[in-house]
């Protein structure tokens, strides 16, 4: 490994791609990604679309107007209670359950929630996130809200994974967020050609950290 101490061992690694249950797996985006937002004005939905052009730009992936397939592969929704979600016409399709998800997101009082489709490979083939603009969230700046978003849906993360530190850092008190350096690592090393675009094997972290160590 390289002696630059941002980045993350393999033990980080592994533990950045492994779930409450103990199980790990990891996914990329096997396609294209082309990007909706709703909810927000234009500014926003430009502040939005040049964060998910910086993270495809920093993973070396693709972006596309539209998705053959799909229309939008990246549907992202600005809502104000998560009772919202239930009022949208045909967003029961997309989202399996989504009374019962609407009902644990209001009991959890949770402000962000993602969910990914895969297709037969593993691949990510779609993400739906879905932002509650509670007092956080409004307190927040929209880059860092978009970049935050972003890098948590360009790879399949644990559950875990940022629920103690955030993958952004804010270097001075009203300043504009960045992403940490060795989140940015495991982001590039993720989309090397020569990895898979899923795996459920704990020594995939080994290839990702090897990878990372070999940029530095």
């Amino acid at each position: 490994m390289s002696g630059d101490p941002s980045a993350p061992t393999a033990e980080a690694v592994r533990a950045l791609f492994t779930r409450s249950d103990g199980q790990y797996l990891f996914a990329r985006w096997g396609r294209p990604i082309a990007p909706v937002v709703f909810g927000v004005d234009d500014a926003t939905v430009a502040v939005f679309k040049g964060a998910v052009e910086a993270i495809v730009t920093l993973a070396n992936h693709r972006m596309a107007e539209t998705d053959p397939e799909l229309g939008a592969n990246l549907m992202v929704f600005f809502l104000r209670e998560w009772g919202e979600l239930t009022a949208t016409p045909n967003l029961d399709r997309l989202i399996p359950d989504l009374g019962p998800l609407v009902a644990r997101l209001e009991e959890a009082d949770a402000n962000q929630y993602r969910s990914f489709r895969f297709d037969e490979d593993g691949a990510i083939k779609a993400a739906f996130v879905f932002i509650r603009m509670d007092a956080a969230m409004r307190e927040a700046a929209a880059e860092t809200i978009a970049l935050s978003q972003m890098v948590q849906t360009i790879v399949l993360w644990s559950d875990t994974a940022f629920v103690v530190t955030s993958p952004l850092a804010i270097l001075r008190p009203g300043g504009p967020a960045l992403l940490k350096p060795g989140i940015a690592g495991v982001i590039r090393a993720s989309y090397d050609p020569v990895m898979p675009q899923m795996s459920a094997d704990p020594s995939h972290a080994l290839r990702l950290a090897a990878r990372i160590g070999a940029a530095q």
